[in-house]
């Protein structure tokens, strides 16, 4: 039996699967367990450590990666035959996949090779809410078959929807379930609103920088898009000024908490600002809200304090639930709720009712409350850890969010060179990083990079910014 001394609840300590990780690697390194050697199932080695089958999955995967395990089909796994010696980060047969804005948005979801994910979009497995999960689960078994037969409701699971329409009068906004519609994730709820009210050669505003993924959605849609500087306290507004009355646009999308890649959350007097100019152009506002949960109390929204007038509302459960359920909401007016669910139906027809009836499980089941808490503030203390790494790390800092995923960083100095440089670099080392080309709306090369405070604490990783600083990596472009 394969036993391994895993400690929880260390704040600031490493994760279950990086421990996980951690002591396989060192019984391979001292021989302890020897090429061939099979290893205990997923399902078993969680059973035996108390652990989630997540958490098992996730490490195993990680270990493989790195040449340590061999997985074959059908036979789990066992120590690979030509695992890396100690200290190398890689196995020697592992080659870094192409870095492009391809592999970004959507090969890197099903690409397991880089064990080191600080340019992840998502949060670790064990960090889910793994109580609620498997408590809806079984509860979605018992449900009659007959019950889940048919395509659902265009605006998705009804007692859902009157869920979400309850929690959001708690922020001031009296809405019904008539103005919500569920969709496969936030993202396609944002394309929902590009579908039904943006036509071809229009021109909406971003800020810049934005969530990489919106600007795939307006560029296929054929609009012409603007960026609108993003600063440490909401949008500048001024710029935003200059961009309505020179290019007249249809839209504004903003992320108004936490914001993606920042991490930067819109002041009140700014999000204030930003109606008042919406109002007096006659601009749609698509309110991207997805952090809201895990945002300090009172952080100010913009559907609320506009009453859904001005404002589209989208929001969605993968940074508290799990990103692979795919559930997401528009809230809007009633009009404009009926024709989203039009064009939800003409581009997909229903979204999944048993993944709805999961979410819906989970979000009554009592624990949620607490896990979203719990997660919010152990964010909050690896936004703490992670930024006194960078700037201990030759890293510059925009600002220090209040919790939320994302740090926004730079190696210092005038002459930094671009992030696609340092991400490529990182890559030969087993390390993802999110260059902040990536999310400005006209691909222009940045020093800035994206990162994951929740993935961002791995030794290797700081070892490579450590030897950037040092001059030990070639920086400079090749000739």
């Amino acid at each position: 039996m394969l036993n391994l001394n895993l400690v929880r609840s260390r704040r600031g300590g490493d994760t279950l699967t990086e421990q996980i990780v951690a002591g396989i690697a060192a019984l391979v390194d001292r021989r302890a367990l020897r090429a061939g050697t099979p290893l205990p199932s997923v399902r078993r080695f969680a059973q035996q450590h108390n652990v989630s089958t997540f958490t098992v999955a996730e490490a195993y995967g990680r270990l493989t990666a790195l040449g340590y395990l061999a997985a074959r089909p059908g036979s789990g796994y066992t120590v690979a035959h030509r695992h890396a010696p100690a200290g190398h980060a890689r196995a020697p047969h592992w080659e870094a996949p192409g870095l492009n804005a391809a592999w970004l948005l959507s090969d890197v979801f099903a690409d397991h090779s880089v064990p080191i994910k600080a340019g992840a979009g998502w949060l670790p497995g064990d960090w889910l809410n793994e109580e609620g999960l498997h408590q809806a689960m079984r509860s979605a078994a018992r449900v009659p078959a007959a019950q889940v037969s048919g395509y659902g409701h265009p605006y998705g699971f009804a007692p859902l929807r009157e869920h979400i329409a309850t929690h959001m009068s708690q922020y001031g906004m009296p809405v019904q379930a008539q103005q919500v519609v569920l969709t496969q994730g936030a993202t396609q709820a944002l394309d929902l609103v590009v579908r039904t009210l943006l036509r071809p050669g229009e021109t909406v505003l971003v800020e810049a920088p934005c969530y990489c993924n919106l600007l795939q959605i307006l560029r296929l849609a054929g609009l012409r898009v603007v960026g609108v500087p993003r600063t440490a306290a909401g949008l500048d507004t001024d710029a935003l000024e200059d961009a309505i009355r020179q290019h007249n646009p249809r839209a504004l999308f903003v992320n108004t908490v936490l914001q993606n890649p920042t991490g930067a959350s819109l002041t009140s007097m700014n999000a204030f600002r930003v109606l008042q100019l919406a109002e007096q152009h006659r601009l749609l506002v698509v309110e991207d809200d997805i952090y809201r949960e895990l945002a300090p109390a009172g952080s100010p929204m913009l559907a609320a304090m506009d009453g859904l007038s001005q404002v589209v509302y989208v929001n969605g459960f993968s940074k508290t639930i799990t990103p692979s359920l795919r559930v997401g909401y528009l809230a809007a007016s009633p009009d404009l709720a009926k024709a989203f669910a039009r064009t939800k139906m003409a581009v997909g027809l229903t979204s999944s009712e048993v993944t709805e009836r999961l979410v819906y499980s989970v979000l009554t089941s009592g624990h949620y409350g607490r896990h979203v808490a719990a997660l919010a503030e152990r964010l909050r203390g690896q936004q703490d850890l992670v930024t006194e790494k960078m700037e201990a790390h030759g890293l510059e800092v925009l600002l220090r969010p209040e919790g939320g995923m994302f740090a926004w960083a730079r190696l210092r100095g005038d002459d930094a060179p671009p992030a696609s440089r340092l991400a490529t670099l990182a890559l030969d080392h087993g390390i993802w990083l999110a260059p902040g080309s990536y999310f400005e709306p006209d691909e222009t090369d940045s020093p800035w990079i994206r990162f994951n405070v929740a993935t961002s604490d791995a030794p290797e990783l700081w070892a490579f910014f450590e030897a950037c600083r040092a001059g030990r990596l070639p920086l400079a472009r090749a000739a």
